[in-house]
C-alpha cells in the first residue's frame, strides 16, 4: 500500500503524490502511476468523466481508501478536513454539536459558534439538522471542516445535490472562506463552470492519469459570460471529450 504521511512543513508542498496506483477487488486499475503536487494555499479543481478516479484520488488523500489496493507515496499535512456531497450531519445532534464533534479544548464551542457565523448560520446553533435546508446543511458541513483550521481541505462534489441558485451562493461562500483561511483545496466536481469559478488550477483526470492541466488566470469574481471564461471552458470541454452543453448534461446524468 502507499505511504500516507503527515506533518509537512510550511515550506513544502501541501500535497505530494508520486507513482500512485489504485485498483479494487476486480483488479481493474483506477489510478495508474499518478503524480501530483498541490502548493500551500492553492485551490485545485479535479474534473473527469464518471469512473476516471476522481473520488478514488480524494479518498486516498484522506486515508479513506481501505477497500482499494495499490502502491505509491502520498504526503499530506497533519490537519486535513473532508466535505462530501452528503453533509453527513448526525441527526441526533444539534447544529453546534455537529460542528464541534471531536474538537477538544475549553473554547471548542466558541470556535464552533464563530465558524457558524462565518457560514451565515449565527443563531442556528441549537437547530436540528432536519430543520435545515440542503444548502444550510452543507454550510454546517463547511463550518465543521474549517473550524479545525485545516491545511488541506478535500471537497468531493460538495454542491452536487443542491439546486442551481443555491450552488451559485455556495460558490461565493466557499471562495470567501478559502480566501480568509487559505487552506490548500482539492475540489472534485463534474461541473466545468464550477471548477473555473473556484479554482486557481484545473486538472482533468482520464484513465488514472492527469491528462490536462489548466491554470485559471482570471480576475474575480469570474463571470461565465466573459469571453476569457468561455475560452477556458472550451479548452476543458475538449479535454473531457465534450463539445457542448448537451454532452455535459448527458455526462452528469450518467
Amino acid at each position: 500500500m502507499a505511504t500516507h504521511a503527515g506533518g509537512l512543513t510550511a515550506t513544502t508542498a501541501a500535497v505530494r503524490i508520486s507513482g500512485l496506483h489504485r485498483s479494487f477487488t476486480d483488479d481493474r486499475p483506477v489510478l495508474s502511476g499518478l503524480d501530483l503536487t498541490i502548493e500551500p494555499g492553492e485551490f485545485v479543481a479535479l474534473l473527469g468523466r464518471s469512473g476516471s478516479g476522481k473520488s478514488t484520488l480524494l479518498r486516498a488523500l484522506a486515508g479513506l481508501d481501505q477497500d482499494a489496493s495499490g502502491t505509491g507515496d502520498i504526503e499530506v499535512p497533519e490537519q486535513v478536513s473532508v466535505v462530501f456531497q452528503d453533509s453527513r450531519l448526525l441527526p441526533w445532534q444539534r447544529v453546534l454539536r455537529n460542528v464541534v464533534i471531536g474538537l477538544n479544548g475549553p473554547n471548542a464551542k466558541a470556535r464552533g459558534r464563530e465558524a457558524l457565523a462565518e457560514v451565515g448560520l449565527a443563531g442556528r446553533e441549537r437547530a436540528w439538522p432536519r430543520e435545515l435546508s440542503g444548502g444550510e446543511q452543507q454550510r454546517v458541513a463547511l463550518a465543521r471542516s474549517l473550524v479545525r483550521e485545516p491545511q488541506l481541505l478535500l471537497a468531493d462534489e460538495p454542491f452536487g445535490a443542491l439546486d442551481a441558485l443555491t450552488r451559485i451562493k455556495m460558490h461565493g461562500l466557499l471562495r470567501a472562506l478559502y480566501e480568509r483561511h487559505k487552506p490548500a483545496v482539492l475540489l472534485v466536481t463534474h461541473d466545468v463552470d464550477e471548477a473555473i469559478v473556484l479554482a486557481d488550477r484545473v486538472l482533468v483526470l482520464d484513465s488514472g492519469h492527469v491528462r490536462t492541466e489548466r491554470r485559471v488566470d482570471l480576475d474575480g469574481p469570474r463571470d461565465p459570460s466573459d469571453p476569457r471564461f468561455a475560452e477556458v471552458r472550451t479548452e476543458l470541454l475538449a479535454a473531457l471529450g465534450l463539445a457542448g452543453g448537451a454532452e455535459i448534461k448527458k455526462e452528469e446524468e450518467a
